[in-house]
């Protein structure tokens, strides 16, 4: 029998994936065929993402899938949430692709509730607040760049662009569209009432379509360019989204972390919550699979120790080893005492996330971390201690305890974190799978194309693949 491939291509802030899978005897077997970096570059003194050289990598990842001679039936784009493009009637972009990071939305929260109060914002979306959100990001182009917004006649979110790059068709994707705050928590749709509040162009909202549905076939010059034809699916495209497809367990009512560049700890819920407990402690109704919503807050996650890595490997000339495993390893046998709050804005994107730590150290009174290891220590302690505070919140808010929570992602590697975790919080930590995002990529295209018939039969083979995995 044919072997049937499937393509994820999954984008992350730091590096990107191409990951073919298949299935053998009802396991899902991975492979890895492209890695390549990613990052946010500055064009005029604001953080941007290249989206050429994005597409360009796909392309490039999709080729090496040809060179094997593993053609895949379908392939699909995940990437991080909340960044989008503006296209003209041409389809020609208005201006850069601005990073999440990028400074431009301070004080933009200001522009929002002068025209709906904080509260009737999360009733309505059930989204929290946090300035890079899209809705800002639109404010500050309303307020800086009105041509744009005047020109428009779509907007896309970043994997949304990627696939009109691939196939020339538009369309956009209902777990990434809940990220701009922008879209009603019951009703799934566009708020149109709030996007006519807030004076927005009505036409760069279109129909959201649900993870699952085909985006379309390869533009003829991609089909030249990689040597072969395939069906574009939408997964769920934000890359949170994909990874809690993956949870290992047919139960519906687990606690998770999806531990990458961000940490996202939360469980999945049927209904959104939008009570003020649930606002007041910041938690998120994003959109899942299925319109299951990942109810969620975010915490600042390994961003804090892949800038430092960056910023010691730029400095280093002793050839130490500063490698993930090897940071953690050593922070695990280092002593100090020092924690921060590791979801605190200062974080975001400072000059230097070393002097930030140190900083926040020495304005709490506490012992300042100095050698690499030392840093990394009182990194892994302050996620580990923001995940305990944030289950205690979920836990209050739901009237629920958990006793055990599912680590996703490739932060499910770091073994002394996962030790941290579980000392923290008094829960079981069960972790993995590792590549968890791309693994659900690939579950959205199994399941559309009948591999399997929902949601958690392709949980159960998860379940079952975790030794392959």
């Amino acid at each position: 029998m044919d072997r049937k491939y499937f393509l994820a291509v999954d984008i992350g802030a730091s590096s990107g994936r191409h990951i073919l899978a298949h299935l053998e005897d009802g396991k899902i077997v991975l492979e890895e065929i492209y890695r390549f970096k990613n990052g946010m570059d500055t064009e005029n003194g604001h953080r941007i993402w290249d989206t050429e050289r994005l597409f360009r990598e796909i392309k490039t990842g999709m080729k090496k899938c040809c060179e094997d001679g593993k053609i895949p039936v379908s392939m699909a784009i995940d990437t991080w949430a909340v960044d989008y493009v503006l296209l003209d009637k041409d389809g020609k972009r208005l201006g850069p692709c601005y990073a999440y990071r990028d400074a431009r939305t301070e004080n933009m929260d200001k522009e929002v509730f002068g025209r709906i109060s904080e509260r009737e914002l999360y009733e309505r979306t059930g989204i929290q607040k946090a300035g890079f959100n899209t809705i800002f990001q639109l404010m500050a182009v309303k307020n800086e760049h009105p041509e744009w917004l005047e020109k428009a006649e779509s907007l896309l979110m970043v994997p949304d662009y990627l696939n009109f790059l691939l196939t020339g068709v538009k369309k956009q994707e209902y777990t990434n569209a809940t990220t701009t705050q922008l879209v009603n928590a019951y009703t799934h749709d566009w708020d149109r009432e709030l996007i006519e509040k807030l004076e927005l162009p009505g036409r760069l909202f279109r129909e959201i379509s649900e993870p699952g549905t085909e985006a379309g076939l390869l533009l003829d010059s991609v089909k030249e360019e990689t040597g072969f034809n395939c069906k574009v699916i939408l997964p769920a495209t934000h890359d949170t989204g994909s990874a809690v497809m993956s949870l290992p367990t047919q139960k519906d009512d687990v606690l998770y972390i999806s531990s990458g560049t961000w940490s996202l700890l939360g469980t999945e819920l049927l209904k959104p919550n939008t009570s003020l407990a649930a606002q007041g402690a910041n938690f998120t109704n994003e959109g899942g699979y299925s319109y299951r919503y990942r109810f969620l807050k975010n915490i600042m996650g390994l961003w804090m120790i892949q800038s430092v890595q960056k910023e010691l490997m730029e400095n280093d000339r002793t050839k130490q080893d500063l490698s993930f495993a090897n940071l953690c390893k050593m922070a695990s046998i280092s002593k100090i005492p020092s924690v921060v709050d590791a979801n605190d804005s200062r974080f975001l994107a400072p000059l230097s996330m070393i002097e930030e730590v140190r900083s926040a150290c020495r304005e709490t009174g506490q012992q300042v971390p100095e050698s690499p290891w030392e840093i990394a220590r009182v990194i892994y302690r302050s996620l580990a201690r923001c995940y305990k505070y944030a289950v205690e919140e979920l836990e209050s808010i739901s009237g629920k305890k958990y006793n055990a929570i599912h680590i996703l992602g490739g932060g499910s590697k770091a073994a002394w974190l996962n030790e941290l975790t579980a000392e923290e919080t008094g829960l079981e930590v069960i972790a993995g799978p590792s590549e968890a995002t791309a693994l659900g990529n690939i579950g959205a295209q199994m399941i559309h194309e009948g591999s399997f018939s929902s949601l958690k039969d392709f949980r159960k083979a998860v379940e079952e693949s975790k030794d392959s995995l």
